[in-house]
This record gives C-alpha cells, structure tokens and sequence, in this order.
C-alpha cells in the first residue's frame, strides 16, 4: 500500500484519537503546568508524524518520526505522573499506557521501513 498523505499512516491515526482522547480527559483539570505539558506532548505526537510526512524527504520524515516516538515516551511517563497524583484512574492509565506503547512500536517499524 502506497501512503499518498499522512492521514492514512495508522501511527498518525491512532496518535490522533489519543490527543483527543487526553485532551478530554485533562480539559478541566485545575494543575495547568501539568495539563499544557501532557497536553503539549501528546499532540506533538500526531503533528511530527504529520510535519515530517509532508517535507517528503526520508530522512527528514525518519527525524519527525524519532521526535514523535519521544513525545509518546513523555506522554507515557507523564501519565505515570498524573496516576500517582489521582488526576487518572487505574482503568485509564493502563488504557493510555497501551496505547503509547502500540504507537511506538508502530512509529519503530515505519522508522526500520525507512532504513531499509
């Protein structure tokens, strides 16, 4: 399959309903350091993904992509945070953390598809 733009890369699809998805969950959340970070992170990781897509260069793309993987880190890390402060239940912690951890793995094979 041919990627013709960055909405049909499922890393990007699926960073993106996590942004949304966080940004919900943080909208009312009083501690604003906290949630402008998280919130910062999280959609960095679809924006990097989409950015480096559209300057059409490999190694450009693959850089975007690496900045993309350490935002998700930073998201995940961040939640590990935010469960021990109580601003998040098990349930969604551990909804979060998967998905992270999907979409890195994800970021990972496009970045080794790229080496190739």
């Amino acid at each position: 399959m041919t990627i013709s733009s960055f909405e049909d890369i499922l890393s990007w699809q699926k960073a993106k309903d996590l942004a949304i998805d966080v940004y919900s969950d943080f909208k009312t959340n009083k501690d604003y350091g906290f949630k402008d970070q998280i919130q910062r992170a999280v959609i960095s990781v679809s924006n990097n993904i989409a950015e480096g897509f559209e300057r059409r260069g490999d190694k450009e793309f693959k850089h975007f992509l690496f900045i993309a993987k350490g935002s998700c880190g930073e998201v995940r890390s961040m939640l590990y945070v935010a469960l021990g402060l109580g601003y998040i239940n098990e349930k969604t912690f551990r909804n979060y953390t998967e998905r992270t951890i999907e979409i890195s793995r994800l970021l990972s094979g496009l970045i080794k598809s790229l080496s190739s």
